[in-house]
């Protein structure tokens, strides 16, 4: 009879980084001695509330995951003028593009909570590119999902009203593949909602009161709870949130 090693709880320096890593689902997939090494060598960063963790530009020399709190991937033009390409909550590993490309750094990413961040160093990556399958697997699988989330940003912002665009910023967040530890609680304000569907608050404002209205979220102090998550990717697709 064959038996599964048991994955060991995280302790220790950089223990909610190396939480996050024995959460993670490409993690799993390693062998033992691939793990052992990535949670030997896995790092962990603080970043306050309002800081930028990491800069556009810079050489990249990690792939990063959220441990804890919500962090906005965003960009700047030469006039100062701010769009916001995704948010980005616990249980996210990003930048593995820019790590394969050996490029500097398209986004910075800042704080919208209080930033936990697991940083793999490069080396380990490209370490575990050579020599796991299942890990290039889960990577291809993960810049599938990221070009779709992408592409339909693009759309939003071409084809779809305000409503749509702030239905779509919040069923992205339930992407199983981006975002697998999602919970339908969203801790997040008016203002960072429309950051993430690039609107201002008020009309974020009146768009969430519309989907509150239709029965697909509801609307409390501590943020929002997603009631229906079809429903909301129907009004994303420009559909009403009734029909199939």
């Amino acid at each position: 009879m064959s038996m599964t090693r048991a994955i060991p709880e995280a302790a220790g320096p950089a223990a909610r980084a190396r939480g996050l890593v024995l959460r993670s689902r490409w993690a799993r997939a390693l062998t033992p001695a691939q793990r052992e090494r990535v949670l030997a060598e896995v790092e962990e960063r603080e970043v306050p509330a309002g800081a930028c963790a990491l800069h556009a530009g810079e050489v990249v020399a990690h792939w990063a995951g959220v441990a804890e709190g919500f962090a906005k991937m965003s960009v700047t033009s030469p006039e100062g003028r701010v769009s916001t390409l995704t948010g980005v909550c616990a249980g996210v590993w990003f930048g593995e593009g820019s790590l394969m490309k050996h490029e500097a750094r398209r986004y910075d990413v800042c704080a919208l909570r209080p930033l936990r961040l697991a940083l793999l160093p490069k080396a380990v990556f490209d370490w575990l590119r050579q020599t796991s399958i299942p890990f290039n697997h889960h990577l291809q699988d993960l810049m599938n999902a990221r070009l779709s989330l992408f592409i339909g940003m693009l759309s939003d912002d071409r084809l779809l009203d305000t409503d749509a665009r702030v239905a779509h910023a919040l069923a992205s967040l339930f992407d199983d593949d981006l975002y697998p530890d999602a919970s339908r609680q969203v801790s997040l304000s008016q203002v960072e909602v429309g950051l993430l569907a690039n609107v201002s608050r008020q009309r974020a404002n009146v768009a969430l009161r519309r989907l509150h209205a239709q029965s697909l979220l509801r609307i409390g102090r501590a943020g929002l709870t997603v009631i229906d998550i079809e429903g909301l990717r129907r009004v994303a697709s420009g559909r009403p949130a009734g029909l199939p």
